[in-house]
């Protein structure tokens, strides 16, 4: 061996380990290992190696993916890009969800509009069956432009709802007072682009205009730092790193907490907590709690 070949020996093994270490990024990070294109016909389609997942509406059929995994507990992260120009009548549903009768549910649903006019962010929280717990907003950019962040946290005492990190809604933990709670049902993740034009976009005023189909939304970067549900058992241990599961405990700091109230002062336009049209013998007991 030449002293020219020994030399370059490791450059060319530091090369192969890099290029190692990306695939390993790129298989964990994969739609096609953490999710099932569950409906839609060849609507719903993964591209680019996987790290890339498209869903497609038009006249016949709308489209949706599931997760692999349950999960009972985690920090969910996925960047979307909305349906762009004229979605009115669209839905573009982001959740996680158990099955069965009482289940559980923690909602992301973004309502299509005409060309111009905002998206409705809509949020919901069912625990045991009940939900009709929306709060709605409006959001401080173009959701169609490019991608953006939006997670969910979900542990034990609370679920926070965040895009592009900024909280936009705290759903606590309220069992003390009588309010069932999601903690005992493990949960998939959901996705599915469909049709409600009959009350989406002004109340079911504004229709589909099925001129502009096919609608497309699109999905990247998924994460969840989360507890995995397999065969009656969950992922994390109590010998599980304090700082791996951080999350598992984490709640809004002071800096956060002002974070969600700007939102929720200047660009929430629902609350079931302030309805009381909708709650004529009394709001729901969870809207009492600071």
């Amino acid at each position: 061996m030449t002293s020219s070949t020994c030399s370059s020996a490791p450059f060319v093994f530091l090369a192969f380990i890099l290029l190692l270490s990306s695939f390993v990024a790129l298989t964990t990070a994969s739609f096609y290992q953490d999710f099932d294109i569950t409906w839609g016909d060849g609507r719903g389609k993964m591209l680019n190696n996987g790290d890339l997942l498209t869903l497609s509406l038009d006249k016949a059929s709308g489209s949706g993916f599931q997760s692999n995994n349950e999960f009972l507990f985690g920090k969910i992260d996925m960047q979307l890009k909305l349906v762009p120009g004229n979605s009115a009548g669209t839905v573009t549903a982001y959740y996680l969800s158990s099955k069965g009768s009482a289940w559980d549910e923690i909602d992301f649903e973004f309502l299509g509009n005409l060309s111009g006019d905002p998206y409705i962010l809509h949020t919901n929280v069912f625990s045991q069956g009940k939900g009709n717990r929306e709060q709605q907003f409006y959001l401080w950019f173009d959701p169609t432009a490019d991608f953006h962040t939006y997670s969910i946290l979900w542990n034990p005492q609370r679920i926070i709802f965040s895009v592009d990190g900024t909280p936009i809604r705290e759903f606590k933990n309220s069992e003390s007072i009588g309010v069932a709670f999601p903690k005992n049902q493990p949960m998939r993740i959901y996705s599915s682009l469909w049709n409600a034009d009959d009350w989406a976009t002004r109340g079911g005023l504004v229709k589909t205009d099925w001129s502009q189909a096919p609608f497309t939304a699109s999905y990247r970067n998924f994460k969840a730092d989360a507890c995995i549900w397999s065969s009656g058992a969950s992922s994390c241990t109590s010998s599980s790193s304090t700082t791996s599961n951080s999350w598992l405990s984490q709640q809004l700091d002071t800096s956060n907490q002002e974070r969600l109230k700007w939102v929720q002062k200047n660009y929430m336009i629902y609350n079931y907590c302030t309805d009381t049209k909708r709650f004529p013998q009394g709001l729901p007991p969870e809207c009492n709690t600071s």
